[in-house]
């Protein structure tokens, strides 16, 4: 009996063991992931003055990012951070407006909207936005010396219209042409332009990369059918939802429309029984449905979903699972 109860005992240990170790070496993983992005002992000189960083700099992928609110105020902008939405809304020294959100590769500038080539993030609480795009966003030039581990921001500041620096020298002086400056400012022409205005010179790369657009019908009908289908799952389980719609509207299989996709078929029966127009779209699902619009996906290339405890057959049982969150595979 000894024996028995000294091998089961060793075997427990054994057991426990081995779960501390599995615990261990994701965290381990996930923690020298988070590391290697990091900056060592990098130098940032703001309008000619060292400043002294509560966070580091970011490298990923090639790109330099860093905190937006570390510089926002010292570059003349303001900023608000929404826990709700986690969305950073910055208003720069030339009035423009612009929000940010976490994980979305959308901004919106002055209302409207653009695609970014790199999302921001969130890490440790603070924001990460690549280097490039605050500086652009908040009237700055940016040069990062790999060889000093030293990144200079300069504020460029606006430029006051007189008799004595016209349209056409501030436009000859930055290498801009008028129709240029005139658009940045949001003018329809040059004429438009008084003595006394103050120019912004500094035009953001992402104003050529406009975003696809979505009716407010689209964003409601789609939020009602994630609402139904996942309303209560995660916010990860109803950004999922809705980018699987998202997902068959740009696949050859399937319609090419929010509505089209919702409708069509027998998959979505609420759509039939009259449960998607009394459905009513909770926060999460609101700021999900908006996120997948925007942009971030986090399930790409799935087509269906389905709750395994439901949907089973040999057609389920062929797809290729993606992810599982919550009650629901992602598959193709």
């Amino acid at each position: 009996m000894l024996k028995r109860l000294m091998k089961v005992s060793r075997l427990s240990v054994l057991a426990v063991l081995v779960l501390c170790l599995l615990t261990v070496v994701p965290l381990s993983a996930s923690a020298t992931a988070r590391d290697s992005r990091v900056v060592e002992n990098a130098q940032v000189i703001l309008d000619d003055k060292s400043m002294k960083l509560s966070s580091s700099l970011h490298m990923m992928n090639g790109r330099l990012y860093m905190p937006i609110a570390l510089v926002a105020n010292e570059l003349s902008a303001s900023v608000e951070w929404n826990d709700s939405t986690l969305e950073a809304t910055l208003v720069s020294k030339s009035n423009d407006k612009i929000i940010l959100g976490d994980g979305v590769p959308t901004v919106y500038f002055n209302d409207q909207r653009y695609v970014l080539e790199a999302a921001p993030y969130l890490d440790n609480g603070r924001l990460f936005v690549p280097i490039r795009y605050i500086a652009e966003f908040l009237h700055a030039n940016v040069d990062w010396n790999a060889d000093k581990n030293t990144l200079t921001i300069q504020s460029v500041p606006l430029e006051v219209v007189s008799d004595d620096n016209t349209l056409a020298e501030i436009s000859a002086r930055h290498s801009l042409s008028q129709a240029q400056v005139v658009k940045r400012n949001g003018f329809s022409s040059k004429e438009s332009i008084k003595n006394g205005m103050k120019l912004a010179v500094i035009i953001p790369s992402v104003l050529e990369n406009k975003a696809d657009p979505y009716t407010e019908a689209d964003y409601q009908l789609l939020a009602k059918l994630v609402q139904v289908e996942s309303g209560y799952e995660s916010y990860e389980g109803q950004l999922a939802v809705a980018n699987v719609i998202l997902n068959r509207v740009k696949h050859a299989g399937f319609p090419n429309s929010i509505k089209g996709v919702i409708y069509s078929g027998k998959q979505f029966p609420p759509a039939h029984n009259g449960l998607l127009d009394k459905s009513k779209p909770n926060a999460s699902v609101l700021k999900a449905t908006k996120d997948a619009l925007n942009g971030k996906n986090n399930v790409k290339d799935a087509v269906y979903f389905f709750n395994p405890k439901y949907s089973t057959g040999s057609f389920w049982d062929s797809l290729t699972v993606i992810a599982t969150i919550g009650n629901h595979r992602f598959a193709k």
